[in-house]
């Protein structure tokens, strides 16, 4: 845009000199005056603009928009091409709708002019229609993908739509909701190349090895994933389905027999939890007209239970507003966990376990007995469990502790073991459920230090002992957080990060490569105003002598007798268990936040290296340390000399908890190219 009080010169060297340029030129004359007018009426003219003269300032706001008219021609002309609907980014509805697009489409005035060669070609509006995410959503197979598919759509620009990581918590956003794909995920070099694929509009299929997120964004997994994507027609929007291996299949009940369909209903009665376990069915819409518990209400589990009973008894499961797939697949899991319970009835509990449990892709969760339903705290959605998640893209036995900052809120005193149950039909490889058990940490902790004591042993140092003064040993999962420790002080904070309780002794298994950690980035946080830390020096402590002898003799540094300690683990912990795998094969306080930035720290394994070892050099003391991997297991069991016996070392802890980013004044944002 030029401003200029005169005007009397065409200016023609400059515009020879730009003679392809696809700019039009609009020029106005403002108020009464004597200046040739001539040159700017022949910028306008000879580059496919429009000259106006405007009589006075006050008109200036009507009369520069008389370009549009000028510019809408062309589009009016072009008719069907230019009648696309454009859609816009992702933003929260003002009156709380949530997250929605909106299409936009032009409106034209076509209408004649009375002159028998003349018709309007002017631009009338834009029409436009908004889109709300959650009916795109529902109107999507979920319960087809399995946990851990899912499907995504990004726009020209590379910014997620529909993905299951995109989920702004508060209605405080002032701008669209850009999160970027690279964003969203866990970033590497050939999710790059789907990206930029998928802008351009290209069909396509990867298979490849990736980071996953678990679902409560405390672990990182690596697993194979396959991305299948293809433009939407109609739209510039590009769709992809994600799929890992044990989801290319699914399983389709059909079960027409009213007499199968009550037999297998009958065990999800509420009278029969002596029976059959105590049983939770996942909140989803089974029919239209039974509403699923909604997570910021009271309304519990069972509640809605006994009303799908009652409703399948009354209108049966083949009803016309019901997702009759959806209900066969629950019923079918029903009868046949309803079996496993039976088996386990057969059979002894093994002191030490609390419940052993069986949930499934079809939305039953059983636990067995009935008194361990009643303390159950985990998610009655399995396709929202992150223990769930993890086992199916895990063939381990997945440790999983109670998070250390929700005990405060809870008398969950248990850690929770589970394993996907596989099977394999005609080839096609399927995982449709995982059972597990739940440990009593107490009594965990006395088979713990009885299994990892040397028999007939006369030495000074013979294994972990119970509270040791020289020895510390503790199991780790691959997220580095306490499962289980031979100190007494510690059974209280197992599910913490052992960077926080051992930072030195942490540090250096991230030397080692026993761990490695991956930093990202939550574009869509709600943080807290910032509080001040104030810090406290610790007293130090006598140094005591090491364990050197027993880490040189090798005692814990052998396959065989690692072998025999991880049978030994898994003989005394869930026996039963190993049986049962082989028989089955708040809005309110969020308007109060901001949004902002922050950082998450996950670690995990880096090698499939089984044993780790070395030495801790502090100030005026070492410390000697041994790490092995667990066979079939998530865990890591490491003994090293007992922190107390070197307290010169580094006491900084290590941070695994989400961070709030700072941004520095002098900062720069790097925008994505596309």
């Amino acid at each position: 845009m030029l401003f200029t009080d005169g005007g009397e010169e065409r200016a023609e060297e400059i515009f020879k000199k730009y003679p392809k340029q696809a700019v039009r030129i609009f020029t106005f004359s403002v108020g009464q005056h004597n200046y040739d007018k001539g040159p700017i009426q022949w910028m306008a003219c000879a580059n496919k603009g429009y000259y106006y003269e405007i009589p006075s300032i006050g008109a200036i706001r009507i009369n520069t928009q008389e370009y549009l008219d000028v510019l809408g021609r062309p589009m009016v002309k072009a008719e069907r091409k230019a009648k696309q609907v454009q859609w816009t980014n992702v933003y929260l509805d003002a009156l709380e709708l949530g997250l929605v697009i909106t299409g936009t489409l032009p409106v034209f005035n076509k209408t004649n002019t009375g002159s028998k060669k003349s018709q309007n070609q002017l631009i009338l509006g834009v029409m436009a229609i908004d889109v709300s995410l959650e009916d795109i959503k529902n109107l999507t197979p979920r319960f087809t993908f399995g946990p851990n598919g899912y499907y995504f759509a990004i726009d020209p620009n590379g910014y997620v739509l529909l993905h299951p990581n995109l989920q702004p918590l508060t209605a405080k956003f002032h701008e669209p909701v850009t999160l970027d794909f690279l964003d969203a995920e866990l970033e590497n070099e050939i999710k790059v190349e789907i990206r930029k694929k998928m802008i351009d509009g290209n069909t396509g299929s990867h298979t490849i090895s990736t980071l996953v997120k678990s679902q409560d964004e405390r672990y990182i997994d690596a697993s194979q994933r396959t991305y299948t994507f293809a433009p939407v027609k109609g739209t510039d929007y590009s769709l992809a389905l994600v799929l890992p291996n044990h989801s290319l299949h699914y399983i389709r009940s059909n079960i027409a027999d009213t007499i199968t369909q009550a037999k297998f209903s009958e065990s999800l009665m509420a009278d029969k939890f002596d029976e059959y376990g105590y049983t939770f069915i996942a909140p989803r819409v089974y029919c239209t007209d039974l509403k699923p518990p909604d997570k910021n209400k009271n309304k519990n589990n069972t509640e809605f239970l006994v009303e799908f009973n009652d409703y399948i008894d009354t209108k049966t499961p083949n009803n016309d507003m019901c997702n009759v797939e959806l209900v066969n697949r629950l019923l079918l899991d029903a009868g046949i966990t309803s079996t496993l319970i039976k088996h386990w009835k057969g059979t002894n509990v093994q002191p030490g376990v609390v419940a052993r449990f069986v949930a499934t892709d079809g939305g039953i969760t059983r636990v067995f007995r009935k008194s361990a339903g009643l303390d159950w705290q985990e998610e009655a959605e399995t396709y929202e469990s992150s223990f769930y998640k993890r086992s199916l893209d895990n063939d381990l036995y997945i440790f999983t502790p109670t998070p250390y900052l929700s005990k405060e809120n809870s008398t969950d005193d248990t850690v929770l073991v589970s394993k996907a149950v596989n099977i394999n039909v005609d080839g096609i490889a399927l995982k449709p459920a995982v059972v597990g058990i739940k440990l009593d940490i107490g009594a965990w902790m006395t088979s713990f230090i009885n299994t990892t004591q040397k028999i007939n042993c006369n030495d000074e140092i013979c294994g972990c002992q119970r509270n040791d003064v020289y020895v510390d040993c503790v199991l780790l999962d691959d997220g580095g957080f306490l499962v289980m420790s031979n100190r007494d002080e510690h059974i209280d904070q197992i599910g913490r990060f052992f960077g926080g309780m051992d930072p030195i002794l942490m540090f250096n298994l991230v030397n080692s490569s026993l761990f490695t950690f991956k930093k990202t980035f939550d574009y869509q946080s709600l943080c807290d105003p910032e509080k001040e830390i104030k810090g406290a020096a610790g007293l130090r402590s006598v140094y005591v002598p090491t364990i050197a002898d027993i880490l040189n003799l090798g005692w814990f540094a052998t396959a065989a007798a690692w072998s025999i300690l991880q049978q030994l683990l898994v003989s005394i912990t869930f026996p039963n268990f190993l049986n049962a795998a082989e028989i089955d094969e708040e809005l309110s306080d969020a308007r109060l936040k901001e949004v902002c930035i922050t950082e998450q720290t996950q670690y995990y394994f880096e090698t499939n290296n089984l044993s780790f070892r070395g030495t801790i050099d502090c100030e005026n003391c070492t410390r000697l340390y041994h790490a092995e991997k667990l066979p079939n297991t998530n865990l890591v069991f490491i003994i090293s000399d007992a922190k107390l016996t070197c307290s010169s070392c580094d006491t900084k802890p290590l941070i695994q908890d989400e961070q709030k980013c700072i941004l520095l004044p002098s900062t720069a944002i790097i925008w994505r190219r596309t």
